[in-house]
């Protein structure tokens, strides 16, 4: 596959679809709204334009972006995105009792939330652009909205990140589908990589949001995981599955209202 592609969608649904490498992975932009060439083409410019600008603004890899300025103590530019994200990575960190966390050892790292607030932003973006049926899919993180074709709600397969196994399937008009436990995760407390689940699925209706409590909840292991998880069901926004080493899964209730049946969360 070229690193830019365009082709017109498979089914019936009038639309477009990209994909182009950013942040070192394949980000794929799906449109299914039935609109003209001349604006589709400029809306997919745009949303990967936009993902490039997050690229370039938030790797704490590239020495000239603006948190490795402010890792290094350099001025940085004033960049409304910039506090935006930060500002939600201390009230995830608050939430999840710390075990979410984007500063270890003085070095700020907001990748744990970053995919899924860019995937969320462009999103709404989209939609306010009048492509309100598509999908946005980077790696373990997608973001559906409207329909995949007239009447149908998007298909997204949950995948198991160590063996591609879809472990469980969710149907949804608008929702955000974040897992967790396909690259290191530290555990705040002791900047050690932690190892002890097998996956953390997460959804709800913002990806940024269940990007970063997919992160802690893989963070905190599997009994303070679970306790922590049923607690977020029971508030109400976010559902999740937790996958084990062992292949064995839990979900929280409201999982089950997008997929089929399996082993529910005690409480």
């Amino acid at each position: 596959m070229t690193t830019s592609q365009i082709a017109q969608s498979t089914t019936t649904f009038p639309g477009s679809a990209r994909v182009e490498m950013v942040m070192g992975r394949p980000v794929s932009v799906d449109i299914r709204t039935a609109l003209p060439a001349r604006e589709l083409t400029p809306l997919l410019d745009d949303a990967f334009a936009w993902l490039r600008w997050v690229d370039d603004t938030f790797d704490p890899a590239r020495d000239d972006s603006q948190i490795a300025r402010l890792n290094r103590g350099g001025t940085i530019e004033q960049v409304p995105e910039l506090i935006e994200v930060l500002h939600r990575c201390e009230e995830l960190s608050e939430a999840t009792g710390g075990w979410f966390e984007p500063r270890i050892d003085g070095v700020i790292d907001p990748s744990g939330y970053l995919k899924g607030w860019a995937l969320e932003r462009l999103s709404r973006a989209l939609a306010n652009a009048g492509a309100g049926d598509h999908r946005i899919t980077v790696g373990n993180d997608i973001r559906v909205r409207g329909s995949s074709a007239p009447g149908r709600r998007w298909r997204v397969g949950i995948r198991d990140p160590r063996t591609g196994t879809v472990r469980k399937v969710v149907f949804a008009h608008d929702l955000g589908v974040a897992t967790s436990g396909g690259s290191s995760v530290v555990d705040p407390h002791t900047g050690q990589v932690v190892d002890g689940l097998g996956s953390v699925t997460v959804i709800g209706p913002d990806l940024g949001m269940a990007d970063g409590y997919a992160t802690a909840i893989y963070a905190m292991g599997a009994v303070r995981g679970r306790r922590f998880a049923g607690e977020l069901a029971r508030a109400g926004a976010y559902e999740t599955m937790i996958l084990a080493r062992d292949g064995q899964e839990v979900v929280t209730p409201g999982f089950l209202d997008y997929s089929g049946k399996g082993a529910r969360l005690a409480g």
